[in-house]
């Protein structure tokens, strides 16, 4: 406990001395270049970056993990350089960890992106990813995303994992593609225990660090690649896309006779339209999973192949006052199979159902942001909700509180399972 009273000292003199920079005069104009030649400012780039600064503690007691969820400080920078019709980007973060007392990086962009006809662009290198119409529902969008960064208080923006791929994307007035190659499957950053406590089938009750995750992940080089494509178009005002993904469940979807969680062959198809209904914006979206290494869903050790499906509406409705609902189904394939073959232990429903609501009020000329998104499942009889209030005291600072909190009847359901995990947070950020 005596290292987490050190650390927490740190993040409050960190945050004092975040604080004191605002002291300084933010008006200050910077020196101005000398004189290069253009080619030459060019390769120069452009810096921009912050520090964060977060701690989190559990409101609940778990005795599988430590009682901080979050106590972190985090440099980014972020750097630009455009060369003609070619444009490098570099977004990497430094930070110190108190939770898991050790400090590293994350390299989160470092790509080259070019032009070289009016019809194609392309990217090349490690770049976030991300397309779909749902509102932290994702369907077809089969990019890695990092579910404990989400659950323990990180901003929103960490949800989203790196992907180190080929991006090509065409045009042409009737309709547009994006193909994206990956030649290493990249995954989730998925739950292991390490940091948030999971329902373990195998043990038959809450597990944490003493029983971390193990996995067998396919990591061969083009062998076990990915493949995503989008087509899509706008027909007055509505956006139409097609979707199909060829690869591997992002997080493990089953389990191998040695015992490790494994990764089975995935392949996914779907649509989405999205535009203008009423005062506002409807979305629906539907994906089929199709589920390689056990399609007849006989094998209980491997996720049966699956369809999905979201509808979902956001309207102003007042002034600075926005709201958002969806509704989402998970309908399980061969559930009869399922059942027949299951081997025992609490099981899943045919179809699981969710409901969200997000709503966000902005206030103080838009520098107050107050918001809630909330899951409910009423097939599970459990809920997360995440609340959030941002402040924004000048170009340069802003602080945020907020909380995640998990509730449910049953230990092994999705959002139940987490119970113990439930956590409030704060944090500062300087922003340069």
């Amino acid at each position: 406990m005596k290292k987490y009273c050190y650390s927490l000292v740190a993040f409050v003199l960190v945050s004092l001395f975040t604080m004191s920079l605002q002291a300084q005069d933010d008006t200050q104009e910077e020196s101005s270049r000398q004189s290069l030649p253009g080619w030459v400012e060019d390769l120069i780039p452009t810096i921009h970056g912050y520090w964060d600064n977060r701690a989190g503690y559990r409101v609940t007691s778990d005795r599988n993990e430590k009682d901080f969820s979050l106590l972190e400080s985090r440099l980014q920078l972020d750097l630009a350089s455009y060369l003609g019709d070619a444009d490098l980007k570099f977004k990497g973060d430094l930070y110190g960890d108190g939770v898991m007392e050790e400090g590293d990086y994350d390299i989160r962009e470092f790509y080259l992106g070019a032009r070289p006809t009016d019809f194609m662009d392309f990217w090349i290198g490690r770049q976030i990813l991300t397309w779909g119409t749902g509102d932290l529902i994702f369907i077809n969008d089969m990019f890695p995303k990092d579910w404990q960064s989400f659950f323990i208080g990180r901003d929103t923006e960490y949800l989203k994992a790196p992907s180190d791929a080929l991006k090509v994307s065409l045009f042409s007035e009737s309709v547009n593609l994006d193909i994206v190659f990956t030649p290493q499957f990249d995954s989730d950053r998925y739950i292991t225990g390490e940091r948030i406590s999971y329902w373990n089938g195998g043990m038959g009750e809450i597990a944490g660090e003493n029983a971390v995750i193990q996995t067998h992940k396919p990591d061969e080089w083009i062998d076990d690649s990915e493949l995503a494509v989008r087509l899509y178009r706008n027909i007055e005002n509505i956006e139409l896309a097609v979707y199909g993904y060829k690869g591997f469940w992002k997080s493990p979807g089953g389990m191998n006779a040695g015992g490790r969680a494994i990764f089975p062959d995935l392949t996914v198809i779907g649509f989405s339209v999205r535009g203008n209904i009423l005062k506002g914006i409807g979305n629906l979206e539907y994906g089929y999973y199709r589920s390689d290494d056990d399609d007849n869903g006989e094998d209980p050790m491997i996720n049966n192949s699956e369809m999905r499906f979201l509808a979902g509406y956001t309207q102003e409705i007042v002034k600075d006052l926005t709201g958002g609902i969806q509704y989402y189904v998970e309908h399980m394939m061969s559930y009869s199979e399922y059942q027949e073959f299951w081997p025992g232990g609490p099981s899943r429903d045919e179809n699981r159902h969710l409901i969200t609501l997000r709503l966000t009020k902005l206030a103080l000329n838009q520098n107050l942001r107050l918001g809630l998104f909330g899951y409910y499942s009423p097939s599970d009889q459990d809920m997360y909700l995440r609340p959030n209030i941002n402040y924004k005291a000048s170009d340069h600072l802003s602080y945020e509180v907020g909380g995640n909190i998990f509730s449910g009847d049953q230990p092994h359901t999705f959002f139940g399972q987490f119970q113990d995990n439930s956590n409030v947070y704060a944090g500062v950020r300087y922003s340069f």
